[in-house]
């Protein structure tokens, strides 16, 4: 029998605990941030570049982003592991697909996916681990696929973890992040760090990597 790592179920959990409040904070929060649908707008447009396959969301939460790529022109869909995350996102945007899963093992066949984005999914995840993820990430994508990471960045310091209101999180150093992306086999297209908004406490950054 296959055991759930604690971080996995823990993050279930605490999700799962405010997963309608959540959704209705982050909603419209795009709508805030015109750097972030920049940088989105290039994930797809890269992508599209790509081909027509798939594009994961991967931590999806209640969707929002998902149907973001969707609008965008991506045959996107969403993963997380939330079954309450799912099941509000499966309601609020029923045109869309959504499924329960884990980042750590995709129910992705290899090369199958055009694009991935893990937005801000990768900040619970404990640093010894980033590495396997970043790998089955590189498996599931095609040879030129795009992956997308938004993650909260070190600001100078060191890897660090803070109180994140869910769950404990991690803070990355943008070179580090690279450099592990890099040896998983990604190469760096772009970068962007953004200054927080007055009601943000931490530098957000984003990692835009082609499949090599």
């Amino acid at each position: 029998m296959t055991t759930t790592p604690p971080h996995l179920h823990t993050t279930q959990q605490a999700y799962d605990a405010v997963a309608v409040r959540y959704a209705e904070l982050v909603r419209d929060v795009l709508d805030d941030f015109p750097l972030d649908r920049a940088i989105l707008a290039a994930f797809a447009e890269l992508t599209r570049i790509v081909g027509a396959g798939p594009v994961a969301d991967l931590g999806c939460g209640p969707g929002y982003l998902t149907a973001h790529l969707a609008e965008l022109g991506l045959d996107a869909f969403g993963i997380d592991l939330s079954p309450t995350m799912i099941d509000i996102a499966c309601r609020t945007y029923p045109e869309l697909r959504f499924e329960v899963g884990s980042m750590a093992a995709l129910n992705s066949a290899d090369g199958v996916l055009s694009g991935i984005v893990s937005w801000y999914s990768l900040i619970h995840v404990p640093p010894q681990e980033i590495p396997s993820y970043l790998a089955e990430f590189r498996r599931a994508l095609s040879g030129d696929g795009t992956l997308l990471l938004g993650f909260f960045e070190a600001e100078g310091g060191p890897l660090s973890t803070f109180d994140h209101k869910v769950v404990t999180a991690y803070r990355w150093p943008i070179d580090d992040l690279a450099a592990l992306a890099g040896e998983a086999g990604f190469a760096e297209v772009g970068r962007m760090l953004r200054q927080p908004h007055t009601d943000e406490r931490f530098r957000r950054g984003h990692l835009l990597l082609r499949a090599r």
